[in-house]
């Protein structure tokens, strides 16, 4: 045995440790816990997290759970990077969006990003932001041979695109040398608006442009391969990255038939993903996503080096807040973590203020320094795919690319990504999934801190100016917080016409010791909805709560405490409620083996962890009379 000078062995000569022997481990914990006696693998599954797509994350993870060998960073299959030296050189792109309709404004902006880290500019122009007509005087002072510029223009992409081809000439940019992407997608605007009656014309004009780009500015690309819409409407990762390959599928075959090679054709494309707070889900997808196109361009006849994915990683829109705003700096910050590690070419960190209007100086400067933070002060781009090895994520890479590949042949069974979008295929299947997803937000199954955990009701609101109305008629742009911002909504409402929110009563039994833990948990439950807990006094009997609740001035009430407590006060506490005029009496805690007496005393519903939040907080506003 190898013995270190202070008489501890080597690592190597620990006993081998088994697969066995830790799940013998685990069905210990699970039958002290109570959560469950199942043995072997049944134990292990036990610990199993379903995802979207039919993706399932397992607690543990091996050598044999390593799928097939991802190759080497800038050679087929791209999982590990589309270039050989990844971001280790240069960093990843910062593209900052601007979207303000007034050109000097955005110039001014445009102007302070790149002056202070931006590398380059997602400009959205035409009825969605700037006018066209106004992009010189937008991009005034940009060298567009040093910054690249994406548009974003949706219906207008081509009158913008042209407008900034003619930008290139009038500042006299040597051909080989202007920087940008184009921005079309007429499948992505066919998602958003629902028409594809100009669909053909569209998809003509893109393969016009395209081959402009191909003559005569190689580094600009026509194509933007946008899975926002997607997402933005619900779809899980594997469905967001299987909708984009669809439509690149569309696109290659236009340029094809526009005379364009397939090398030329897959030149003209860059992938736009989004990037959530899930950080692994993330990493696994963009890593994915270059594999799946590899494939598909393999499959095409282009040469290897042409299949490498151009990626463009966009904070989430989905996960943003409009309650708690600057909660969503730290998931932005998580979301371009994972972007940056899972080999994102350019990355958008979307301003914390996004959801609420057009963001000020301050959302844009930590926006943009986010990344640069993330560069220069944490070094995270100096490891290439520094993800890659990781049992977990090669295995959560396989099976999102699995699951997603599935998504992609079903699309092209139906005709094609035009066709599944005409059908309602796609629409229908993400609602399918958004609304399993809604029903984990409406139970907290999955959090959202500052609207369904810790809210702050006495939160200042932010207030910002408008954004330009976005298309729409398509598929629907959903948000985390939809359901519970409608709530707040509601009580907010009261606040303004009344001077004061709805207000329940938590009628706390015992010691603090036996009523804490409820207390708190009913109180941040009620609180996700804008009703305003009233535990005044700290404790309550039979014989005080008739009091207590008058002069709380609440109309609803809910009982805290532990159920060795309910079986003793429950009942009795609740029949002076309802006695004193509580419309509604909660308890908080499952219902037990004492259901029917406490119901028979007066108690109309039952609050705990898992329970349907949304529905429950929806209730009593009812009940309140909150319109």
């Amino acid at each position: 045995m190898t013995v270190l000078p202070d008489g501890l062995p080597l690592a190597d000569d620990f006993p081998e440790v088994t697969r066995d022997q830790w799940r013998h481990l685990v069905e210990g914990v699970l039958r002290k816990t109570g959560t469950s006696d199942a043995v072997g693998a049944e134990a292990e599954e036990a610990l199993a997290t379903a995802l979207e797509d039919g993706i399932t994350v397992h607690p543990l993870y091996t050598a044999e759970d390593a799928p097939q060998d991802a190759g080497f960073p800038g050679f087929a299959p791209f999982v590990r990077g589309g270039r050989a030296e990844g971001s280790a050189v240069s960093g990843w792109d910062v593209r900052q969006r601007h979207a303000h309709p007034d050109p000097a404004r955005t110039n001014q902006a445009i102007l302070a990003d790149l002056e202070n880290g931006a590398g380059s500019v997602w400009l959205a122009a035409g009825a969605a932001g700037v006018p066209v007509d106004a992009l010189p005087e937008a991009l005034k002072g940009v060298y567009l041979d040093l910054a690249p510029v994406a548009l974003d223009a949706g219906a207008d992409f081509e009158d913008a695109a042209r407008a900034l081809l003619r930008l290139y000439a009038g500042r006299e940019v040597p051909p080989g040398a202007a920087l940008g992407n184009l921005g079309a997608d007429p499948l992505g605007l066919a998602a958003r608006t629902g028409r594809d009656d100009g669909l053909a014309a569209q998809l003509a004009a893109a393969a016009d442009l395209a081959g402009i780009c191909h003559r005569d500015h190689p580094g600009v690309t026509a194509f933007a391969v946008d899975a926002l819409p997607y997402h933005e409407a619900g779809a899980g990762a594997a469905q967001e990255l299987g909708c984009s390959l669809a439509a690149a599928v569309a696109y290659l075959r236009t340029l094809t038939e526009a005379g364009l090679s397939v090398e030329a054709a897959c030149a003209q494309l860059e992938f736009r993903y989004a990037a959530t707070a899930d950080q692994f889900l993330t990493i696994a997808k963009l890593r994915a996503a270059r594999r799946l196109w590899a494939r598909v361009a393999q499959a095409c006849g282009a040469p290897s080096q042409a299949r490498a994915q151009r990626q463009h990683a966009v904070t989430s829109p989905v996960m943003m807040t409009r309650r708690d705003p600057w909660v969503n700096m730290l998931r932005t910050t998580v979301a371009t973590l994972a972007a940056g590690v899972g080999g994102a070419d350019a990355v958008t960190v979307l301003p914390f203020d996004s959801a609420i209007g057009l963001p000020d100086d301050f959302a844009r400067r930590i926006a943009r320094n986010t990344s640069t933070i993330l560069l220069e002060e944490s070094h995270l781009a100096r490891v290439i795919d520094p993800a890659g090895g990781s049992w977990y994520v090669e295995k959560l890479t396989d099976d999102v690319a699995r699951a997603a590949w599935a998504w992609f042949q079903e699309i092209e069974r139906a005709g094609g990504m035009a066709a599944a979008l005409a059908s309602g295929l796609v629409r229908d299947r993400l609602a399918e999934t958004w609304a399993r997803r809604g029903r984990d937000l409406a139970r907290r199954k999955e959090p959202i801190t500052g609207v369904s955990e810790f809210p702050n009701l006495a939160e200042r609101p932010v207030e910002r100016e408008p954004v330009p109305e976005p298309p729409g008629g398509g598929l629907p742009r959903v948000r985390r917080d939809e359901a519970y911002e409608a709530l707040r909504t509601r009580a907010d409402a009261q606040l303004a016409a009344e001077g004061s929110r709805p207000r329940i009563f938590l009628a706390a039994l015992g010691p603090a010791a036996a009523h804490t833990a409820r207390a708190s948990f009913a109180a941040n439950l009620f609180q996700a909805g804008g009703i305003e807990a009233v535990h005044e006094p700290a404790t309550v009997t039979a014989e005080t709560v008739a009091e207590a609740f008058a002069a709380s001035g609440a109309r609803v009430a809910c009982l805290c405490s532990s159920d060795k407590l309910y079986e003793q006060e429950a009942a009795a506490v609740a029949e002076r409620l309802k006695a004193a005029g509580a419309t509604r009496v909660y308890l908080a805690g499952r219902p037990g083996t004492q259901q029917d007496e406490y119901e028979r005393a007066g108690v109309d519903g039952y609050v705990f962890a898992g329970c349907d939040a949304v529905e429950v907080l929806s209730s009593a506003l009812n009940t309140m009379g909150v319109a």
